[in-house]
């Protein structure tokens, strides 16, 4: 057995047409997989896929519609043949004091990055099944552990990412399928950008706590997310696992 080998798998990454998840795509496609992103934007997805090269496609799709998440895990089989892995890595946010948030803008950002990620794991399972054996990956956060006063509703459906991996990993262990999460710390992304203007001095106080010594780049997912998509991690699940550079060690 190779232990990273991916050739011949296939998976959905959603949010895949930059940032974290086109990184994450990267990475499993160099180990071998066939790689549908999904995103929203057509012509940026369009882009991403046509940079990846022939083994990646781009479907646009809306996470929170459970419509689309069918739709879309119909379309990875019929482009690809077969599913096995699914990366969960769609997210929005907005930053504002929590007392100023309206019920709208709690729904978008739960309904895209807990309830989406919800959707589709339920519309992949019955593929996972067929195949004998499936993984997921929720790309949650540190901010599924640690607090922040102006993303609340992010945070909030972080953890809830975090909670929601522990019980789907038991629920369909006994299927082999294995759920884990990645929490990424501060990387470079269209979205931490927003931040750091929002923020003064934040990329100069994350390169100070880090040990790292450096903001991280989407790159830096791919390893771990080939990691949790191989075999080489068939008898871990349910776990959450730190990707920021020591920054939520640090003293």
């Amino acid at each position: 057995m190779q232990m990273f080998d991916l050739t011949g798998r296939v998976a959905i990454v959603t949010g895949g047409n930059g940032g974290i998840g086109l990184g994450i795509a990267e990475g499993l496609m160099a180990c071998g997989a066939s790689v549908l992103l999904a995103g929203r934007n057509a012509a940026k997805g369009a882009a991403a896929a046509a940079g990846l090269g022939p083994r990646a496609a781009f479907a646009v799709a809306d996470v929170a519609d459970r419509q689309a998440c069918g739709q879309l895990v119909a379309d990875a089989v019929a482009r690809f043949g077969r599913l096995d892995i699914l990366v969960n890595n769609a997210g929005t946010s907005v930053r504002k004091p929590p007392e100023d948030f309206t019920e709208a803008e709690w729904h978008t950002v739960l309904d895209t990055n807990l309830t989406g990620a919800f959707l589709l794991a339920q519309a992949a399972y019955p593929q996972f099944v067929r195949a004998g054996r499936g993984k997921i990956i929720n790309v949650a956060s540190m901010n599924a552990l640690l607090g922040a006063p102006h993303n609340v509703p992010y945070a909030a459906s972080k953890g809830g990412m975090a909670a929601m991996t522990r019980g789907l990993a038991t629920a369909w262990a006994g299927a082999n399928i294995q759920v884990n999460a990645i929490l990424p710390g501060w990387i470079e992304t269209e979205m931490s950008a927003g931040a750091r203007a929002h923020v003064a001095g934040l990329a100069e106080s994350v390169v100070a706590r880090t040990p790292a010594g450096r903001w991280g780049q989407p790159r830096d997912l791919a390893g771990l997310a080939v990691f949790l998509s191989a075999p080489a991690s068939d008898w871990i699940t349910g776990t959450s696992i730190p990707a920021d550079g020591g920054y939520s060690i640090r003293a």
